[in-house]
C-alpha cells in the first residue's frame, strides 16, 4: 500500500522517513513533523493502523516491515521517487522482550534482533546511497537508556540497543565527513506501547530469577501507561535537536535517562581508575617497544 495526497517534490520542506509509525514515538513524531508542514513518509507493517494519516498534506503512507529487505528497498525507492530525496531517516521500529538471559527463547531473541538491530541496519543500507550522492542527510537511530545501562529481565533487549549504540558511533565517524549526521535517541520510560502488546516474555520462568528478572518484568508491565515520559514532548525535542546548528550524537530523554546515564559514567570512571595500573601494565614495556621500533626501521 502506498498513498499520498499530493506530490510535493518541488517544495523546499524537508523529507522525513519514519519507521514504526503505528504507535508510540513513531506515530507522535509523524504527527508532529506533518503539523510542521514537512513531507513525511509514514510507515508500518500494517497500513490499516495508519488511517489517521490518510489525506494529510505531505504524507506518503507505505507498508514496511523492516525485516524484509525487498520492502525496505521498495519503500526507500518509492519515497525518493515521490519526494526526490530523504533528508531525515528515523529508525524507530522496535519491540521489547522480557526474560532473564537463561530463560530467553532463541526464536524470540532472534526476532527482536532482526527488528531492533538488523532492521535498522537494512534501512541505513538502502537509504545511505541517496544521502551520499547528495552529501546531505540525517540518520536518527532509536536506542534506549537500555543501550547505556544493563537491567535484569531485559538482557537481550539491552544487547540489541548496545549494538545500535556501537554501530551508530562507528557510522557517525564514517559518514559525517560526507555531510551526513547521526544521532542516537536514548529515552527512559515513556508512555508508549513498548511494555504493552509490543513486548513478549519468556514462557519459562525460573524461580531463582524471581527476585531480579521477575521483579523487573512485573514492574515494567505494571508501569505500562504510567511512565513519567511524555512522547509528545520527546518528539518535539528530537526535531529541535535534528534542526539545531550542532546536533548531539546522544540525545537523552527523560529524568531517569539523564540520572541513570550520569550514574553509569561515575561507576565506570571509578572502576576504570581503580584498574588503571593493571591496564597500563598489560602493554610491552615502553623501552622494549622503542627497541622493537628501532629494529624495524633498521
Amino acid at each position: 500500500m502506498a498513498t499520498t495526497n499530493s506530490n510535493s517534490r518541488n517544495t523546499d520542506k524537508p523529507v522525513w522517513f519514519i519507521t514504526g509509525c503505528s504507535t508510540g514515538f513513531g506515530r507522535e513524531l509523524a504527527k508532529h513533523v506533518l503539523e510542521l508542514g514537512y513531507r513525511t513518509v509514514v510507515t508500518a507493517r500494517d497500513p490499516l493502523e495508519l488511517k489517521e494519516f490518510e489525506g494529510k498534506k505531505g504524507a506518503l503512507i507505505l507498508t514496511l516491515d523492516v525485516t524484509d529487505r525487498s520492502q525496505a528497498e521498495a519503500a526507500i525507492k518509492n519515497a525518493e521517487e515521490e519526494f526526490g530525496c530523504i533528508d531525515v531517516l528515523v529508525n524507530n521500529a522496535g519491540i521489547g522482550y522480557f526474560a532473564a538471559v537463561e530463560e530467553s527463547e532463541e526464536v524470540e531473541v532472534r526476532k527482536m534482533f532482526d527488528i531492533n538491530f538488523f532492521g535498522l541496519c537494512r534501512m541505513i543500507h538502502v537509504a545511505l546511497p541517496g544521502m551520499r550522492k547528495r552529501r546531505k542527510g540525517f540518520i536518527v537511530n532509536f536506542s534506549s537508556l537500555a543501550g547505556i545501562c544493563g537491567f535484569p529481565g531485559v538482557g537481550y533487549y539491552n544487547a540489541t540497543k548496545f549494538a545500535v549504540e556501537g554501530l551508530s558511533e562507528a557510522l557517525s565517524q564514517e559518514i559525517e565527513p560526507l555531510g551526513i549526521k547521526v544521532m542516537l535517541v536514548e529515552p527512559s520510560g515513556f508512555r508508549t506501547d513498548w511494555a504493552g502488546r509490543s513486548a513478549n516474555e519468556s514462557k519459562r520462568q525460573i524461580q531463582d530469577y524471581e527476585a531480579t528478572a521477575g521483579v523487573s518484568r512485573n514492574h515494567l508491565r505494571a508501569d505500562s501507561g504510567k511512565q513519567p515520559g511524555d512522547p509528545v514532548r520527546a518528539v518535539h525535542a528530537i526535531v529541535k535537536a535534528v534542526e539545531s546548528a550542532n546536533p548531539p550524537h546522544h540525545l537523552l530523554l527523560g529524568n531517569n535517562a539523564f540520572d541513570a546515564a550520569m550514574a553509569k559514567l561515575d561507576v565506570l570512571r571509578k572502576e576504570f581508575s581503580a584498574g588503571e595500573a593493571v591496564a597500563r601494565a598489560a602493554d610491552f614495556p615502553k623501552q622494549e617497544q622503542k627497541q622493537k621500533a628501532e629494529r624495524t626501521v633498521v
